[in-house]
């Protein structure tokens, strides 16, 4: 039997080249298009003649599209419902985003407790401030968790700034309600040994802030990191750009110390000394404004394809992704309910925590500087270092970092100036003249945490020796004395060196 003889091959097609040639075009490049809101995704082939003609294929986007796709809720945070669901909100915020917040979560009985215990036994002022210190700290995890979900429904970029933003707004309302209680000291006045400086107390609060996000809250994410693998790495991008701004914020903070000190044996009289160093202040303040609106563009409009990158990488590490489902999530309008009545909670629970800091330095004798520096930041800060840690333990090291160096800078280079600038409206001396203990203990965190963020890993001994580093602050802090006991702080020297903003100390 004769066999047909082969059907001679055609020459392949000037477009079946190109496409054989170009590398197939996946899902994830789609996307990336996408993110770059600049032109449409673009099929491989094109089959329908009703699709238009090529033009149509590379479309800039109108304005109204881009603002869909950079708005448009991402899957991750998609919760597949609408409105409130009072039921399912109240699981969702107490099951929340880890064990650590659902650990913290056992606390909302006492923010019922100190809101009464506070209008209803005024003098029990211990039990006030441990009560509205404890109670803080749910309500702090409660705006944590809902910026979380909040920022999930965002590109990552721009929800890693949402979830930061919020998460700072617990040390942005203790700043407002000490700057509302300061008051500006009459050098004429005899020294009061009752008075508290709450502007002592703002400038420590600002540096704690930043000490115990640096050094704590980057420790026990490394520490947690390190429980299941033997290093951990992170992305250069990260690192580098958060080092080099944490040093731009420390050497921005130390710029009116160093001008005060430097002037502090001149001719110059301390009321001219002040005036000087509060306007250097001022100045620096709306320089420091500056800084972080260049690194918020920087971050989320010209470099925000690295960061993108970098970011859905973790999303795929993460080691809880199969434990994530839809039902957990909040709707865009729970997020909001949720974030305005832990905000209102907080700003009661603090007003009645800053009422009872004179008790707690002038009867219990703990001072302004362990006020400031470890009590306050700690119950600011509940909120990032849960959620750091948990991100950490799950191997997102990236979100970990970027949480712990947004959180961070958002303190040196937004809300410390802020606060400059709020005082200034209300006539207020607020400066950031620090004591030179504080300002050197600063500079010299953000020299260690530079070193262990240089190699791009890191390991639980890491951690361990940031820890130990906040620990030894805390102690020093613990035993620094009031401006007013220092030794040749009295009299009417004491309270001309106040009103200079401490510059003799």
């Amino acid at each position: 039997m004769a066999s047909n003889p082969p059907t001679p091959a055609l020459p392949p097609s000037p477009a079946a080249i190109q496409g054989a040639s170009a590398p197939p075009t996946t899902e994830k490049d789609a996307h990336h298009n996408n993110q770059n809101g600049l032109l449409t995704p673009l099929p491989l082939h094109n089959n329908n003649p009703e699709a238009g003609n090529e033009a149509d294929l590379t479309r800039e986007l109108t304005p109204v599209e881009k603002i869909k796709r950079t708005l448009g809720v991402r899957p991750s945070g998609e919760s597949g419902r609408r409105g409130i669901h009072p039921v399912r909100f109240l699981k969702n915020v107490f099951r929340s985003a880890s064990w650590a917040s659902r650990v913290v979560n056992v606390l909302w009985p006492v923010v019922p407790a100190a809101i009464a215990v506070r209008y209803a036994l005024e003098d029990h002022r211990l039990v006030i401030f441990i009560l509205a210190y404890l109670a803080m700290v749910p309500c702090a995890n409660l705006i944590g968790y809902a910026g979380q979900e909040l920022g999930r429904k965002f590109p990552h970029v721009i929800g890693i700034i949402t979830e930061t933003t919020l998460g700072g707004v617990v040390e942005i309302i203790m700043f407002i309600v000490l700057i509302s209680r300061a008051t500006n000291l009459d050098p004429n006045a005899p020294p009061d040994p009752h008075r508290i400086d709450y502007f002592q107390v703002i400038k420590a609060a600002i540096l704690g802030s930043v000490l115990a996000t640096m050094l704590l809250c980057l420790g026990m994410c490394f520490v947690a990191a390190g429980f299941k693998r033997e290093e951990t790495h992170f992305s250069e991008t990260v690192s580098e750009a958060g080092s080099g701004l944490l040093l731009t914020a420390g050497f921005g903070l130390a710029i009116p110390t160093v001008f005060e000190h430097s002037l502090g044996s001149a001719a110059i009289t301390e009321i001219a000394l002040h005036d000087k160093t509060i306007s250097v202040s001022r100045s620096t303040a709306i320089l420091l404004l500056v800084a972080y609106c260049i690194y918020l563009f920087f971050q989320a409009r010209t470099h925000h394809g690295i960061y993108d990158a970098i970011f859905e990488a973790d999303e795929e590490r993460d080691a809880d992704k199969h434990l994530e489902r839809m039902h957990h999530r909040l709707t865009f309008t729970e997020c909001v309910l949720a974030l305005a009545v832990a905000i209102a909670l907080v700003t009661i629970l603090a007003i009645a925590l800053v009422d009872q800091i004179p008790y707690l330095v002038h009867e219990r004798g703990v001072s302004d500087a362990f006020v400031g520096l470890i009590l306050v930041p700690l119950v600011e800060k509940a909120a990032e270092h849960l959620t750091a840690v948990d991100e950490a333990y799950d191997n997102q090291m990236n979100f970990a970092l970027s949480h712990v160096l947004g959180a961070t800078l958002q303190t040196a280079l937004f809300n410390a100036p802020l606060v400059v600038i709020v005082g200034w409206g209300l006539g207020k001396d607020m400066g950031l003249n620090f004591e030179v203990f504080d300002i050197v203990v600063l500079l010299l965190a953000i020299i260690t945490v530079g070193n262990f963020l240089r190699d791009q890993k890191s390991n639980y001994l890491e951690g361990s020796l940031c820890v130990l580093v906040y620990v030894g602050i805390a102690v020093a802090a613990l035993y620094y004395p009031n401006p007013e006991l220092l030794e040749g702080g009295g009299g009417g020297e004491a309270a001309g060196g106040e009103a200079a903003g401490g510059a003799h100390h």
